[in-house]
């Protein structure tokens, strides 16, 4: 079957490049902050990276399959080109007004400046820089200590790649080592107030560097050194999730023996009805947790890569997608796996002695199921994209005119005028076209509503069950 081969293909590239990365990442080992909790809702600040970028939906997908009973909210917080100043002037209308028990604030990439790299007082500059982003991190860190409810978690951006050939332009020498000196200053500021901390310049930069000791061009941010692609964004998730100390918890473990016709292991499920048939066996399979999806299509404006192209630079699949399902004293032969009468793949009494991972297996009912999860999931990505579109106009361009949530003429003829002259407003000014309107914005709310309902409707395990038949 060619499509299974691709899939033990991708499966060895990743197991072969998560060899050579672990030198690198094997300090990401140790939990750095606590998993989020039931009825958390987690608030994500930081800039376009978060705002146009899925590292936190890509995350909050884990959460929907992995813990199906633990309903947590995700929350977008990201404007493109904010700095510190910008994130501490919408702190309190922007995060804290939506009710967040966890806030993650993450800066850096345009605080470190772009054009200013071309002068000779390049770092005079950044000093400067450097100093107003403290400023402005210190008022947030004020506001943010007042509310001993909400846990803090400071993240350090993704990297500013200077050395790669995939982009010719946008060259800013100097510029990576300085966002490294921004990461600094943020751990110890997560350090001195206790709070959580995780570092994905490091280790995304050491992922970067691997690459292109064979590859020049190789990037987890090809497009302009700056932005990551979707590959990247599933490598900060798997960051993410790895300093929540999630790794190598399997979506379930199973030993079935057929010569006693019992089950010997059921880690994260429960296994019953097993009975011996004249070609094999069959029992009922009942996982704690689905299988995460990857995704095989490139989204977002300006990406080229797909998620589960990410494979090829993580371990995610041994650490955090195992679905592992061994039968031991079958009689030799192949074997037809077959879950809720469909078929899955055949393999070797060999084979399933030794275990096979089914989540690697995209045809599994299971794994369909995690799909629709993937997929509506995704399309909430959309519609929250429209808020975040929207929020980009309130805040660059009504809110210090005192036209903040307007919503009136004055405001869509003052977006009309400054889109003549900015082009970022000019792209967005489509958006608020329609966001202008409180009914319009109300109407998405309630899809995006849906939709989550939706998701934590299907997304819980159901009964299989599994039949292994003889074919030779």
């Amino acid at each position: 079957m060619l499509f299974r081969s691709n899939q033990k293909k991708l499966s060895r590239l990743a197991t072969a490049s998560a060899l050579l990365l672990s030198i690198n990442v094997s300090p990401l080992s140790a939990q750095t902050v606590a998993p989020f909790k039931n009825g958390d809702r987690v608030a994500f600040v930081g800039n376009s990276i978060t705002d146009g970028g899925h590292y936190h939906s890509y995350m909050w997908l884990y959460y929907m399959t992995r813990f199906p009973d633990l309903k947590v909210t995700f929350l977008n917080a990201g404007i493109g080109g904010d700095v510190s100043k910008q994130l501490s002037r919408r702190l309190d209308d922007d995060v804290l007004a939506r009710n967040p028990t966890v806030v993650t604030l993450t800066w850096g990439m345009n605080d470190t400046g772009y054009m200013e790299w071309w002068k000779d007082d390049a770092q005079e500059t950044f000093r400067k820089r450097l100093d107003t982003s403290k400023k402005y991190y210190h008022i947030m860190e004020a506001k943010l200590k007042k509310l001993p409810n909400v846990r803090k978690i400071i993240i350090a951006s993704s990297p500013y790649d200077e050395t790669t050939t995939s982009a010719p332009n946008n060259v800013y020498k100097g510029k990576s080592a300085a966002l490294l000196k921004i990461a600094e200053f943020q751990q110890q500021a997560a350090k001195s107030n206790g709070w959580g901390f995780i570092d994905l310049n490091r280790p995304m930069t050491a992922i970067n560097q691997n690459g292109q000791r064979t590859d020049p061009a190789y990037s987890l941010t090809p497009n302009d050194r700056i932005h990551p692609d979707n590959d990247g964004h599933m490598v900060m998730a798997y960051l993410l999730l790895k300093a929540q100390g999630l790794a190598n918890r399997p979506i379930a473990d199973v030993v079935v023996d057929a010569g006693s016709a019992k089950s010997t292991k059921a880690l994260n499920a429960k296994i019953t009805n097993v009975a011996r048939t004249p070609n094999g066996i069959s029992f009922n399979y009942l996982a704690g947790a689905l299988p995460y999806p990857m995704d095989t299509i490139s989204r977002g404006w300006g990406n080229k890569r797909k998620q589960a192209d990410a494979l090829k630079v993580i371990p995610f699949t041994k650490e955090f997608n195992q679905e592992l399902l061994t039968v031991k004293g079958l009689s030799a032969g192949n074997y037809s796996l077959q879950i809720d009468g469909e078929a899955v793949g055949s393999w070797s009494a060999d084979d399933l002695a030794k275990g096979i991972n089914l989540a690697e297996q995209t045809n599994t009912p299971q794994y369909q199921q995690a799909l629709q999860i993937m997929t509506l999931n995704e399309e909430r990505w959309e519609i929250e994209r429209r808020f975040r579109n929207h929020a980009f106009i309130e805040f660059n361009v009504l809110f210090d005119r005192g036209l903040y949530n307007a919503d009136n003429k004055v405001a869509m003829d003052t977006v009309n005028a400054v889109a003549k002259r900015e082009i970022f407003v000019a792209g967005n000014k489509q958006n608020y076209l329609m966001s202008q309107y409180k009914t319009v914005r109300q109407a998405w709310q309630k899809e995006m509503d849906v939709l989550i309902a939706q998701i934590y409707s299907i997304n819980k395990p159901l009964n299989r069950k599994i039949t292994l038949t003889r074919t030779n």
